[in-house]
């Protein structure tokens, strides 16, 4: 094996969407860039979606393929939220972020560290700045997220739909579960214009719910409303970890999911990725200390609170799911908005948190209290 040396401002691991777009800001910044992935040419088949008022300005509108104005949510009752959401389209997105004059090395990264790493056919690279976005692994120990999908047409898909354009979250039991099964939702969105996915989702669990038994309830799911779905209908399978992996002394900057990006109450990240690219790659260009630009104190505080959220969704009783969502889906949408997008405003994510304990039934308010220890044991 040659031992072969090379060197650049930025190297990021993992070509993801979170490695790619800050690949893509970092040379808009006139930073040289090495990108390292296993499989830099595969194409990305999961889905991507995002509101629209998340997604950075430098996106072009050619990412988006589906925009749904007025999407709408069933907890106990149905509830319409006013706030434009929205399917990107995931070859177009992957191709406006492989664009540029960054440098794709096909490979695996070993011992990365902070200003340096080693490629497993030996090639040893050096850095102003190594970032680590390779996506949260997930273990038994972490929370994790899990659905199944089917892809149909449009045409099919509508009795599913109740004349709705798109469910961002169903919970009603006509999937062949008992009240006190834990739950799952329907999430039914239009693709494109031809195409719609339909995916059973486990929000999160530790452990979370198996891809099997999100498969059996989807399919009585649809079959109680008459959707008929073809033998050969692409499937979408979804597994990851909603919690990043502890940092330890010596490991060098994360960005993306595994950064701590990730909603852990909702599992989105890509948005956030995409908007918080450019201001890690300006600092980076300034020469400051990229940590410092993701996280300042507000940033801080936030994720500190959403771990008590995300504590509290693991420790509510099956029951008690549909009802917190209800009350969620009842606050009014800046509300909604603030915690389920701003990541730098503590004090309005904290309003959010106690008007919804204050409009919760007694059973769950007594979850919600016992949530902040809950999430200092899990740390």
């Amino acid at each position: 094996m040659t031992t072969r040396t090379t060197a650049a401002d930025v190297v990021i691991v993992g070509g993801g969407p979170a490695g790619r777009a800050l690949a893509t800001r970092c040379v808009a910044h006139n930073l040289s860039v090495i990108l390292i992935d296993p499989h830099p040419t595969r194409a990305w088949t999961a889905t991507y979606a995002a509101w629209l008022d998340e997604l950075p300005a430098w996106l072009p509108d050619a990412a988006i393929s589906s925009r749904i104005g007025r999407p709408s949510a069933w907890a106990q009752r149905p509830t319409t939220l006013d706030r434009t959401y929205c399917v990107l389209n995931t070859s177009i997105l992957q191709s406006i972020l492989s664009t540029g004059s960054a440098q794709v090395i096909a490979g695996r990264a070993t011992n990365v560290t902070t200003h340096s790493l080693t490629c497993a056919d030996g090639t040893r690279i050096g850095a102003q700045v190594v970032v680590d976005a390779r996506g949260t692994p997930p273990t038994p120990r972490t929370a994790q997220q899990t659905a199944f999908g089917i892809v149909v047409d449009r045409a099919a898909a509508e009795p599913a739909l109740d004349g709705n354009a798109a469910w961002f979250m169903d919970w009603r039991r006509d999937n062949g579960t008992a009240e006190t099964a834990e739950p799952s939702f329907l999430y039914a969105v239009p693709l494109d214009a031809n195409r719609t996915l339909l995916e059973e989702t486990c929000l999160v669990g530790r452990p979370p719910l198996p891809l099997g038994e999100l498969k059996r309830r989807l399919h009585i799911r649809l079959g109680n409303r008459g959707v008929t779905v073809a033998e050969d209908a692409p499937v979408e399978r979804v597994r990851f970890a909603v919690e990043s992996p502890p940092r330890r002394r010596g490991d060098p900057f994360r960005f993306g999911a595994r950064g701590g990006l990730m909603h852990p109450g909702t599992g989105y990240s890509v948005a956030t990725a995409l908007n918080e690219a450019d201001a890690v790659a300006s600092a980076i260009a300034r020469g400051d200390d990229p940590q410092n630009a993701l996280w300042p104190r507000a940033a801080r505080a936030v994720a500190a609170l959403r771990r008590v959220g995300l504590s509290a969704l693991l420790t509510l009783e099956a029951a008690d799911v549909e009802t917190f969502f209800a009350t969620f889906f009842a606050l009014p949408v800046e509300q909604q908005q603030a915690y389920l997008s701003d990541r730098r405003d503590a004090a309005a994510t904290a309003k959010v948190m106690t008007s919804l304990f204050a409009a919760s039934p007694w059973r769950v308010r007594r979850t919600l209290m016992g949530a902040p220890l809950s999430a200092l044991r899990s740390k």
